[in-house]
């Protein structure tokens, strides 16, 4: 029996190359709305987008809280970072000077006490203290921050790693932007958002080739989201493919190694 020469390998190899190549639809976001994948070619295309809503304080997290009232020695006994410290708060002096919020979801306040924080937004608690503060001193400037305000971006994107928000709204594409977009190989319709909650992580997975993703409550990101980049099928082979390339390699040089001594 006839064994097979160098060039039927060779032929295999480029069929396995070519299965793996990613096409220009599969790099293209927002390519068809709903269930409908014709693209909308309309002049003056318009997508409606869900409001955000603001984030809600939970467990855990971490609040940047400054009160300024005209009498130092006043603002020096509500505030647990010395006032002088207060154009340098870093993550780490956050987490020596910031409040943390319990499991309950309070926050305990010099010469205060406890006060509840969870399940509301920073307007929320703004307004809930300066009632409290309005027993003690008059005309106080308060100033709140969520300290531990980072998203992480995973998987198939260029720099994955975990990124401060520097703004009250940004959605997911900015998102993706900031760890430099998606790679090749990152599957632009399979994409997963974990959202943690009061009751455990919310896994959602959309796409972003549709545009219905600009209705979805997922469009605009929240602190402490993970938003995972799922990889194509043709990743594998791509990580793969150095050990193709060898086997390729050692199977055409034995049979140039067997054509040749048969000619002898």
């Amino acid at each position: 029996m006839k064994a097979p020469s160098s060039g039927f390998f060779l032929i295999i190899f480029i069929l396995f190359l070519t299965s793996s190549c990613v096409t220009k639809k599969h790099l293209t976001y927002l390519r068809f709305s709903g269930s409908s994948a014709a693209i909308s070619r309309e002049a003056g295309d318009r997508q409606s987008t869900v409001t955000p809503s603001a984030y809600k304080v939970m467990p855990h997290d971490n609040l940047y809280i400054r009160v300024i009232t005209p009498d130092p020695q006043w603002s020096e006994l509500f505030n647990s970072m010395p006032v002088g410290m207060g154009g340098s708060l870093t993550e780490e002096s956050a987490a020596l000077f910031g409040y943390s919020v319990d499991e309950s979801g309070m926050i305990e306040i010099p010469f205060v006490g406890k006060v509840m924080v969870g399940g509301r937004t920073l307007s929320e608690i703004k307004v809930e203290l300066d009632s409290v503060f309005k027993g003690y001193v008059t005309d106080a400037a308060i100033t709140i921050r969520l300290v531990n305000n980072f998203i992480s971006i995973i998987g198939e994107v260029r720099l994955p790693g975990r990124y401060p928000i520097m703004r009250d709204r940004i959605n997911v594409f900015e998102a993706l932007s900031m760890a430099g977009d998606m790679t090749t190989f990152g599957n632009r319709q399979r994409l997963k958002l974990i959202r943690p909650s009061p009751y455990g992580p919310i896994i959602k997975e959309f796409s972003l080739a549709d545009r219905s993703i600009f209705s979805s409550e997922f469009y605009y990101i929240m602190p402490n989201d993970v938003i995972y980049v799922m990889p194509m099928k043709g990743r594998a082979f791509e990580v793969n493919s150095t050990i193709w390339t060898l086997l390729l390699s050692t199977i055409t040089s034995t049979l140039g190694v067997i054509a040749f001594f048969r000619t002898l």
